[in-house]
């Protein structure tokens, strides 16, 4: 197997409200769009984030109106104080504040519009 991309597709009730945050707080760029869809990229994460409106009828009839819950988007940074500070002076409510596990792992939470979350990650490891 050769794989030449690779994305996550999470269904949403807004797309456009998705798109926006990770656009204006995480620097994504929406490199595809339709109604009902955005492929969003990054030029340094290795992976494309996909939203999909919930009950688009091109989706299988058991994914059509599931939403995206239980996962987490993980972005490792280089300077985790930094983007904590950043994103708080931004505005956006932090939903798990940073902790610190036995393992090495700090993090910290944050929820956009459609409830997707997203946590920066760092290492102490």
């Amino acid at each position: 197997m050769q794989v030449t991309a690779s994305a996550v597709s999470l269904t949403v009730n807004d797309v456009a409200a998705s798109s926006a945050f990770l656009c204006r707080h995480f620097g994504f760029a929406e490199q595809m769009g339709a109604d009902g869809f955005a492929s969003l990229a990054r030029s340094d994460v290795g992976m494309n984030v996909i939203f999909l409106r919930r009950g688009l009828p091109t989706l299988p009839a058991d994914q059509r109106d599931e939403h995206a819950a239980g996962l987490i988007l993980a972005l490792t940074v280089a300077d985790l104080d930094a983007e904590l500070a950043r994103l708080r002076a931004e505005g956006v409510p932090i939903t798990m504040p940073l902790t610190v596990e036995e393992w090495g792992e700090r993090a910290f939470q944050v929820r956009d519009p459609n409830g997707v979350i997203v946590q920066l990650v760092d290492w102490n490891g």
